[in-house]
This record gives structure tokens, sequence and C-alpha cells, in this order.
């Protein structure tokens, strides 16, 4: 499967946690930045984290504080707590591989996106 994979979505109650986790083939050429999006019903997708291959991580203001997105070799996972109503929402796993592209599959390959996991947070 070269296309993400997440897995973890929800329901839960506000307050509550929940860990998402996506599932990922790296070329080990490539150079990966991986992230989760997130789009709520008539809403934009938005960028919620990201992780890039040496571990820096970067997160959106409205998560700061209660998401942590963290790798190993082949699972990205978001631990999510203090989850809000407004976190609702259909989460997304991304893959983007960046230049130098040193080989022609990390070109091809270079934006991928999984099929989402949904997440509900009741208030």
């Amino acid at each position: 499967e070269v296309h993400p994979v997440e897995s973890g979505g929800g329901s839960v109650q506000a307050g509550g946690s929940l860990r998402l986790s996506c599932a990922v083939t790296r070329h080990p050429y490539c150079i990966y930045t991986m992230s989760w999006y997130r789009q709520a019903p008539g809403k934009e997708r938005e960028f919620v984290s990201g992780i890039d291959r040496d571990g820096a991580t970067t997160y959106a203001d409205f998560v700061k504080g209660r998401f942590s997105i963290a790798q190993d070799n082949a699972t990205i996972s978001l631990q999510m707590n203090s989850l809000k109503s407004e976190d609702t929402a259909m989460y997304f796993c991304n893959s983007k591989s960046r230049p130098p592209y040193v080989d022609s599959y990390c070109y091809v390959h270079r934006d991928l996106w999984g099929q989402g996991t949904q997440v509900t947070v009741s208030s």
C-alpha cells in the first residue's frame, strides 16, 4: 500500500483522548515530511501537525499543548488530549516527499493522502 492508512478515530466526550495512527510506506532514498490535516463538514481542510525526518514538529495554534505527533519507522501517531467539540472532523494523514528527489519514486509519490479517519467529540 503506497498511500497512508489511518486508524484510531472514533467518538469521545469532550475532555477525552484519542490516538490516531497512520501506517506509511517509506522509500529509503526519499526525504519525507509527514503531517495530519483535518476537515470538518462545510469547511476547508486545515493543517493540524507535522513532523520531518529529523523529528522536528509543528502544530497549528488551536492544538498546541493538547496534541502530540510522533513517528517510528512505519507509523505516524497523533495523540489527542483534552478534546473539544470543535475538534470534530475527518482526520487525514499526508506524506510529502521533498526535493532533492534522489530517486524517481520520491517524485512520483511526492504527495500522498490517506482516506481519513473520523473523530467525533460530543459536548
